[in-house]
């Protein structure tokens, strides 16, 4: 395949394809070349020495390369069968094209090779017929000597060398043998094909694994039609050109380099699309050879490109050769065939070990037995039998969990059981609650725990008899034996000190140094607060809040407030022993908004103008926590306190922090100093506010360096979040300021939290991951829980599983709701075991697996160098792809990169978060940026990892200004943008609006009310409010997308070629990064390398 050029587009199977299951169907593999030797893929992209292996023993290798050269290709028209090779039983699978072969004028003679088109493969199979011979391997290499003996002339690229065949010793010789069957030229043999190709149903979890392949450019693949004389230093087979920028959207065409030349014809035109067959569109399958041209929304590949339909034009001269972006595996593809394939019907819990839709697909969900995807996403549904095995795929199972998810209005909050003062059924061993799985017994008279196999009786209020199948009568009656989620009341020996709690109290701390007065912030936010307190979370139908509020203001010292609902006016008082804390006042300092309501107004009112002329530049911190912890210890009560900070805290008190920042520590063993805490002192005090059940929200305003390594400590052990807002200036960041505040404040808490989560026998809970304590190894204790947050945990074997029975898991979350009452929330789910590898490669959700890998190097970044941990991400990835290939993908060529189909993004996503700015930052990345970025990535959620470490980029001209719907993604690299175009990028935390320079002047005039693309400011951050469809239908987007994520996204307008474009180029992750990152091409190339080492 020429990889600068569209490739040919799928021959058809639209319709359902049969599985012949012990049928060798004859594989996709391309162009095996399966025992060439590893050849060096030029150095991985960026100053990661890492990457630089050495080659096995015995295994010669090309001179590193810096341009490879150019291939031509033939390629057949839609619709027409290309030529493929079928031994014995091979099959058909999709119509049998009679349509003759059309040769383009120029292109090569076919010879006697067959072509074999690269799709996706089955994984497990059974050869039918004699295995391919030594005599046959040997011979695909024929004709690629490295050393300088002249080539004959090869066959044009894209047609396979015989049939695909398992991998042979790679530092044997290769001598000549024309082992390749013909086939009268002009007749094409019946074409066979894989099953499950993306878009053409979805998958189904039954049949065999799909893989997906594609023939690596450094792998013995397609090659020059003929070559005389040694390599030139510089030129050799190794990967995309490193010499050549990534992001070129059209790189020019280049002359052969002296001393090769090149003989027979140039190469055929782009392919066409053949008219002759209606209704089959173009598709992505698993495959990455054989790609699709021109996907929607996106850019030739190549200058003069035809596109599909067009007529056949003059012989192009050929680029520089680089791997085909759009022959390999694209997100926007995957996302989009998920979303055709699965968003249509409700997902329906009922069936174990179940894959749901994709987390960017829009679904609904129906209860019948196990919990939900939105509480609970594995890494894998069909877990493997044995610890062996486990270990073998190293395949990591983890479940992301989120306990109080918020459900779409469509779908109904867990119903909420009350078993009166017995309280919630339990296993009398393991404790586990009553949950569908559990089996009665005995007419019903007694159960067996599903986790531990005990038997329990049934107590006689709860006695119910059997059905003729053993299930109660009463099942579908009761939450509880019927559904995967849902509430017990608990009773009072769930509380603590065995009384029921108070409701909750949340208390303001505001930070009223110089910087905080003169930035605007104390008056912004006394303002908000006036109205915010109306909307303080309540219960159900309640006509107020339960929640009290208390309002503190500190600089060096601490002012107390009172505002007792019987007071005309506020009452201050102040603690100026930070180092001895404790509260002045009991009485009149927590209080019930509706009854305080004038106090408060009053005292808010006051406040910024009691400090309007401070000069006090220096603040504390610890002291602040620890005076809101011991107001709520006096008042009895679980609780959060909002801290509104804006410097490092430097004033002599517990916990003073100084300035340690250090660049000259980034890639050296002491940078992992920078993300850990300086003093000890944040760690003790967090314990003691998860014990009182005090969660610390922490919005910070820096202008400089506050280490948030350490100021986040309290709130990432608190549960609570925090916020950062670099250089606030009130005109600027008040709308997003004041938008995450609201949502802070309104958002469902649990408080006083403790999390467990029970397995059955088999696998165990052994690593948890997010913002919480843990003071023993089982129970994960979160002083506040909101519907945000998740806890990722990770399970191992500790016993052999069994296929019949199954996996189980129970996540049991007891918490103070809003109201104050204490609740238990129950979250069941069966997964599948298998005793073969395919299965559960076949059922991964990669998005899952991300999630939680990202978590585990974010982690360890706190106690290795940042190099260990990006090379254990890559060495694990490698290990979980080569053990698929070994184990489960049909014979083909060590030439051959072969992903399971439902990990063929694990790639592109991983080289993402080695990408990240917490394990490779740029130069205008700070230290607090980093930390900040790592703690919050530590308890998302899997759709939030999902956007952040690859974004969205919407392009907004190409879909029509009616549409109502989102206009279609692109893949996030500089070769998707036109100039002419306007595109959204978001990733969560950041929103940019990109305009090209030739963008049309109607366009502009619409959105920014300029007249032309140089007066457009850049760097806004509000769009005007125009009355034109388009402008409409932009704003409309931007706040559909806010809307979607549990943080505002402020906007900026980004100009082409304007210094602000550098920033917004960081987030097109598919290409190189400027702090050495490696574009999604050249990783793909890297990991190759990588697993082709493991196997060899």
């Amino acid at each position: 395949m020429n990889v600068n050029q569209s490739a040919p587009p799928v021959p058809p199977f639209g319709q359902p394809q049969p599985v012949y299951p012990g049928y060798h169907q004859s594989s996709y593999g391309g162009q095996p070349g399966s025992t060439a030797p590893p050849t060096s893929y030029g150095a991985y992209n960026g100053p990661v020495p890492g990457y630089q292996q050495t080659p096995p023993p015995g295994v010669s290798r090309a001179p590193p390369s810096s341009e490879a050269p150019p291939a031509s290709t033939a390629q057949a028209p839609c619709g027409q069968a290309a030529y493929g090779q079928f031994g014995q039983g091979d099959v058909q699978n999709g119509p049998s094209s009679t349509v003759q072969m059309q040769r383009f004028p120029g292109s090569q003679p076919f010879g006697s090779v067959p072509l074999a088109p690269v799709v996706s493969q089955p994984a497990v199979l059974q050869p039918f017929g004699p295995p391919p011979t030594s005599a046959q391997v040997t011979g695909q290499l024929a004709g690629m000597q490295i050393s300088g003996a002249v080539a004959p002339a090869l066959p044009p690229v894209g047609l396979g060398y015989g049939p695909p065949t398992s991998l042979a010793s790679a530092s044997g010789s290769f001598p000549n043998s024309g082992l390749y069957g013909s086939y009268p030229q002009g007749q094409a043999p019946p074409l066979s094909q894989g099953q499950g190709h993306l878009g053409a149903q979805p998958p189904q979890r039954s049949a065999p694994p799909q893989a997906s392949s594609f023939t690596s450019p450094a792998s013995g693949g397609p090659r020059m039609p003929s070559m005389t004389g040694p390599l030139l230093p510089g030129q050799g087979f190794g990967g995309p050109s490193v010499s050549q920028p990534n992001h070129v959207s059209s790189p020019p065409p280049q002359a052969l380099p002296p001393g090769s030349q090149m003989t027979g014809p140039p190469g055929p035109p782009p392919p066409m699309h053949s008219s002759q067959q209606p209704g089959y569109q173009l598709q992505q399958n698993g495959s990455f050879g054989q790609a699709r041209g021109p996907q929607p929304n996106y850019g030739s590949p190549y200058p003069g490109a035809s596109t599909f339909g067009s007529q056949p034009g003059p012989p192009q001269p050929l680029p520089p050769k680089r791997l085909d972006p759009d022959a390999i595996p694209s997100p926007i593809q995957v996302i989009e065939d998920d979303r055709n394939n699965r968003g249509s019907e409700p997902f329906v819990t009922g069936v174990r070990g179940q894959v749901p839709p994709l987390v960017t697909t829009n679904f609904l969900v129906k209860d019948q037995g196990n919990a939900s995807p939105r509480y609970i996403r594995c890494t894998s549904y069909n877990i493997p039998c044995t610890s062996d095995m486990a270990k073998q795929a190293q395949v990591p199972l983890a479940a992301v969990i989120k306990p109080l998810a918020r459900l779409p209005p469509e779908e109904a909050s867990p119903y909420v059981v009350d078993h009166g003062e017995s309280g919630p059924l339990r296993c009398n061993r393991c404790k586990a609650y009553m949950c569908p799985f559990m089996q009665f017994i005995e007419g019903g008279r007694r159960f067996q725990c599903c986790f531990c196999s005990c038997i329990n009786d049934v107590p006689p209020q709860y006695f119910q008899h059997l059905d003729h199948t053993g299930k109660r009568v009463d099942a579908y009656d009761r939450p509880e034996l019927s559904l995967g989620s849902y509430e017990f009341l608990a009773t009072v020996d769930y509380c603590k000190n065995n009384k029921f709690p108070s409701p909750p109290a949340f208390i303001f701390m505001i930070d009223v140094s110089y910087n905080a007065i003169r930035s605007g912030l104390v008056r912004l936010l006394c303002e908000e607060l006036k109205s915010l307190l109306d909307f303080l979370p309540r219960e159900g139908g309640a006509e107020e809040s339960a929640i009290r509020v208390g309002f503190v203001t500190y600089n060096k010292v601490l002012h107390f407030y009172n505002v007792k609902s019987s007071l005309a006016q506020p009452q201050m008082m102040v603690v100026s022993d930070v180092a001895d804390m404790f509260v002045p006042l009991l009485d009149g300092f927590l209080v019930n908004v509706s009854e305080s309501r004038a106090v408060i107004t009053s005292l808010l009112d006051q406040i910024p103008e009691m400090f309007a002329d401070t000069r006090e530049t220096e603040t504390v911190f610890a002291p602040v926590i620890q005076a809101g912890m011991e107001a709520l210890k006096a008042a009895e009560c679980a609780g959060k306190l909002f801290l509104f900070h804006t410097s490092l805290p430097i004033a002599e008190a517990p916990g003073k922090l100084k300035n340690r920042d250090d660049r000259k520590l980034i890639n050296t063993d002491k940078e992992k100093t920078l993300f850990q805490p300086q003093t000890g002192a944040y760690q003790t005090l967090a314990k003691e506010c998860v014990a009182q059940g005090c969660c610390v929200d922490l919005f910070l305003f820096p202008n400089q360096y506050v280490d948030v390594a350490t100021l986040s400590v309290v709130p990432q052990l608190t549960g609570g979040s925090v916020y950062k807002y670099a250089c606030f200036q009130v005109e600027n960041d008040q709308e997003r300021f004041l938008s995450d505040l609201r949502r802070d404040v309104q958002k469902v808490v649990g408080f006083d939290a403790v999390m467990r989560v029970r397995t059955s026998t088999g696998i165990r809970a052994v690593d948890f991951f997010g913002a919480f304590y843990m003071s023993n190894t089982t129970d994960v204790e979160l002083a506040g829980l909101d519907g945000d947050k998740t806890v990722t945990v990770e399970f191992k074997h500790d016993d052999r599983l069994n296929e019949e029975s199954g996996a189980l898991l129970q996540c049991a979350l007891l918490y103070t709701s809003c109201a104050g009452q204490r609740r238990l929330r129950i979250h069941n789910l069966a997964l599948n075991c298998c005793t073969q590898l395919a299965d559960l490669y076949r059922n991964c959700e990669t998005d899952t697996l991300i999630n939680y890998m990202a978590k585990f190097a974010y982690r360890g970044v706190l106690n290795s160098p940042v190099k260990t941990v990006r090379d254990t991400l890559i060495t694990q990835c490698a290990q979980i792809l080569a053990c698929y290939r070994k184990n489960c993908a049909s014979p083909s060529s060590a030439g051959q990169l072969i992903l399971p189909e439902c990990m063929k993004l694990l790639p592109v996503y991983l080289n993402c978060v080695l990408k990240s700015d917490v394990l490779q930052p740029g130069a205008e990345v700070t230290t607090d940026d980093r930390a900040y970025v790592r703690q919050l990535v530590t308890s998302m959620d899997v759709a939030e990892t999902n956007v952040f470490f690859y974004p969205r980029l919407l392009p907004l001209t190409k879909s029509p200004i009616e549409s109502a719907t989102e206009p279609p993604a692109v893949r996030a690299s500089e070769e998707r943008l036109s100039n002419g175009d306007i595109y959204l990028l978001e990733n969560g935390l950041n929103l940019f609006l990109w305009v090209g320079a030739s963008v049309q002047q109607g366009v502009v005039q619409s959105l920014f009310s300029v007249s032309s693309f140089s007066q457009i400011t850049s760097g806004l951050s509000v769009l005007p409010v125009l009355d034109n469809p388009l402008s409409k239908k932009v704003r409309g987007l931007i706040d559909s997308l806010r809307a979607q994520r549990s943080r505002y996204m402020k906007l900026i307008v980004v100009k082409q070629e304007d210094k602000l474009e550098m920033l917004f180029k960081h987030f097109l992750v598919e290409d190189k990064s400027l702090s050495g990152g490696a574009s999604y091409v050249d990783f793909l190339c890297h990991m190759h390398k990588e697993i082709r080492q493991l196997l060899s």
